[in-house]
């Protein structure tokens, strides 16, 4: 707990401001002992709500119940406290009006100038789960959303404070100038408004999933600040990380890149986390021990291994030189061994779920790599925020808009593969196929992947000719293309791909179908004794 150093000196006669009012009104109450015990000192009176009310009078803090203000008490379960006029218009009276100054004292209503306020916690509640509709909707608050938006409409004249996180800098002002500046009562005011927004996106979500309403006429996703970045993509451009898994004390956030803890290196660039996010996509999408090797937000190589180490080393083997300066993302905790591998190249950062000790020792040899964990922090339970809408859709700016659709979570073959070639592909074929069809997610468009051994060999990513694709992939695999996998995220339009795939020594070949040439590619596949699977799906990555 924080707590203001002051003189002797500085008593309650020297630092009094005898006319200032608040209202508190809060159900986190992390903080606002000393926050309240300041504002005593200060012979601010205080007003609060009739929880917050017990809770300081317990703790010997003189406060004064909002009904002796409406001379009502609260209502209704506590949906109806501070919905009065002896409230709000003490809160929304602009001072340098007359007309409403005259108001206020003929209603004998004297005014408020601060508004400390923190909502129901209802993504907590319903994050939970198990929460039935009828108590998520007590959770919604109204009374608290309507304070907090009066103060910050008024704040010429009214001080609005949500976030525990600004009692200290607010109560050090008072101490100091007896007043919040207009600088902090603006700073405060947008973001009491960002946080009712927020609070209200939420809501939405939830009564939108309800409806199993997917792209509804209006979309709201709040976003959270965690820093500000160097730059952008490049010098010139400006840039901050943002995350969009709302805050919480009581629930631990989920595991993402965004809000990964970074143990070691360098300040994250924005193409540094860029790449995380693409190096970490990539191998939580296999089940066994995976590792990639990221550039541009590309595959250098993915593979799987009987352990980490084993999986990291044949990653790296994808393509060695293009590995340099990259980022390597694995799917299990780092040890100390594939630490050891890892350490003999220049690699940018390391995302993992968690690192050992000794992993970080080993790692930090280097002073600029980057180490991010992604493992979920905090101590409360697991946050399951499945049911806010956004958590599954994928966004794309355009200029003027977004574009918006629901994730590429599809991999699973078993419902649509096909083989439609002569030749049947065998159990280790059809192994390597599962894994290259898994990767091939991952590249960019036009994209192809040879897989050996559940192990890029070849990749072909970003081009605008699907054989193109081809040549790049073989090129890149040399030698290893022979007794190689293709896959390729959507249909020949040609069977030029094929013919080359086939010239390379590919012997298998999974690709969505549905060009009105399938039967060409087949037959071209047909010719080299390749084994050709349809899975009926497109893996289009732009």
């Amino acid at each position: 707990m924080w707590r203001l150093e002051r003189s002797p000196a500085e008593g309650r006669s020297k630092g009094s401001t005898p006319d200032m009012r608040a209202l508190i009104s809060v159900y986190d109450k992390s903080g606002i002992l000393d926050f309240a015990t300041g504002l005593r000192e200060l012979d601010v009176t205080i007003l609060a709500t009739d929880g917050t009310y017990e809770f300081l009078t317990e703790n010997g803090i003189d406060v004064e119940p909002v009904s002796s203000v409406t001379d009502y008490p609260e209502i209704l379960g506590g949906r109806v406290k501070t919905l009065h006029p002896a409230i709000f218009g003490a809160i929304l009276c602009d001072r340098s009006s007359q007309e409403h100054n005259a108001a206020l004292a003929e209603h004998e209503i004297e005014p408020i100038d601060l508004v400390v306020v923190n909502l129901y916690p209802f993504v907590d509640v319903v994050s939970r789960g198990g929460v039935g509709r009828d108590e998520a909707i007590e959770f919604i608050d109204i009374g608290g959303a309507a304070l907090i938006r009066a103060a910050a409409k008024n704040h010429r004249d009214v001080t609005p404070v949500v976030d525990p996180e600004d009692y200290e800098d607010v109560l050090a002002e008072l101490y100091r100038y007896r007043a919040n500046k207009d600088k902090t009562r603006r700073r405060l005011a947008a973001k009491a408004f960002a946080h009712t927004s927020a609070y209200d996106a939420y809501v939405t979500s939830f009564f939108s999933n309800e409806d199993e309403e997917r792209f509804p006429p209006a979309f709201t996703v709040p976003l959270y600040k965690i820093q500000d970045l160097r730059y952008g993509e490049n010098l010139h451009q400006r840039a901050a990380l943002y995350a969009d898994t709302p805050r919480s004390k009581e629930l631990r956030q989920p595991s993402t890149v965004a809000t990964a803890l970074q143990l070691h290196g360098k300040a994250l660039s924005f193409n540094n986390l860029l790449d995380c996010d693409a190096a970490w996509s990539m191998v939580t999408d296999f089940s066994a021990p995976a590792a990639a090797v990221v550039k541009h937000t590309n595959p250098t190589g993915i593979a799987a291994g009987k352990d980490l180490k084993e999986a990291y080393l044949r990653a790296f083997a994808g393509d060695p030189q293009a590995a340099y300066g990259g980022i390597v993302g694995v799917n299990r905790t780092m040890d100390e061994a594939t630490a050891e591998e890892i350490v003999r190249m220049y690699f940018e950062a390391v995302v993992a779920p968690d690192f050992t000790d000794a992993a970080v020792q080993v790692l930090s040899r280097k002073k600029a790599i980057r180490l991010l964990s992604v493992r979920a922090d905090g101590e409360g339970p697991l946050q399951d925020v499945s049911w806010i809408e956004y958590h599954n859709l994928d966004f794309k700016r355009i200029d003027g808009g977004f574009l918006i659709q629901s994730r590429n979570a599809a991999s699973d073959l078993s419902m649509n593969m096909q083989v439609v070639s002569k030749r049947q592909p065998t159990l280790e074929e059809l192994t390597d196929l599962h894994f290259a069809w898994r990767a091939v997610k991952h590249v960019k468009s036009n994209g192809i992947v040879l897989a050996k051994k559940l192990a890029l060999v070849g990749v072909g990513a970003g081009q605008m000719s699907r054989v193109n694709a081809v040549d790049l992939a073989v090129r890149m695999a040399g030698d290893r293309s022979h007794g190689s996998v293709l896959a390729s995220d959507a249909y020949f339009p040609f069977p030029d791909g094929v013919e080359r795939a086939v010239e390379a020594g590919v012997t298998a070949i999974i690709q969505p179908g549905g060009s009105i040439r399938d039967k060409d590619a087949i037959e071209a596949a047909d010719r080299g004794a390749v084994a050709m699977i349809f899975t009926g799906l497109r893996h289009f990555k732009h």
